[in-house]
């Protein structure tokens, strides 16, 4: 392999800011700052706003489209006598 070329892949901490929640994997992501874990290993800190942790869809308390009180079927009512003429 060619030196110099391939990215740098290390192991990086992520953290959500929504809800201060953790993880480590190995990442070529930039980081500016650094963080020292429970452990003591001293890795760069990427952050995120949501992870998997504070994602509405993986939560469960994201909203459906269908149940929003039928907006699309009033809009459809209000203004789709308009668009025929």
């Amino acid at each position: 392999m060619k030196a110099g070329i391939h990215p740098n892949y290390r192991e990086i901490c992520f953290l959500d800011s929504s809800n201060g929640f953790k993880f480590v994997t190995r990442s070529c992501a930039n980081a500016k700052e650094m963080i020292t874990m429970e452990d003591g290993r001293e890795l760069p800190l990427f952050k995120l706003e949501t992870s998997s942790e504070s994602h509405p869809f993986y939560t469960g308390t994201q909203k459906s489209v269908d149940n929003m009180g039928g907006r699309v079927e009033k809009f459809r009512n209000r203004f789709g006598k308009t668009a025929a003429k």
